[in-house]
């Protein structure tokens, strides 16, 4: 690895040290359905977010919910104290696109369709809420 990329490695790494975060890949949902879950989260405080969450009826904001509570659980063990309601918020949540498993389908006259069944990958941070974030 030349010196250039190696700097960039050591700062990314550091960069991630104070980041707080849970990561969920290759979920069976497709993405288009799950960023419906993720707008509905976006920039909450996580405790409302758990409540919003738990009594939507998609199938998706349960596993979202279940990742909130891990992202929660990662900013416990990085600073060693339990978390308090109004203090972290979901600072960034973004869905990508995963591996499709690509099926047929029987078509009239011989022809078949392609399914393609879609999968995505969901990364959760959270931060702590600044000042400024509580006044507004």
């Amino acid at each position: 690895m030349g010196a250039r990329k190696k700097i960039s490695a050591d700062k990314r790494k550091e960069a991630l040290k104070t980041t707080y975060f849970a990561k969920l890949n290759n979920v069976p949902t497709s993405p288009r359905k799950m960023r419906l879950v993720a707008d509905m989260v976006r920039g909450m405080e996580a405790f409302k977010a758990l409540g919003v969450l738990k009594f939507s009826n998609k199938d998706a904001a349960a596993r979202v919910e279940k990742l909130l509570r891990s992202a929660i659980a990662n900013w416990e063990q990085k600073n060693g104290r339990k978390a308090e309601s109004g203090e972290l918020k979901i600072s960034m949540i973004h869905v990508d696109s995963a591996a499709m498993l690509k099926r047929l389908r029987p078509a009239p006259q011989g022809r078949a369709y392609r399914v393609r069944k879609r999968s995505n990958h969901v990364t959760l941070f959270v931060d702590t809420m600044s000042k400024n974030d509580n006044q507004n």
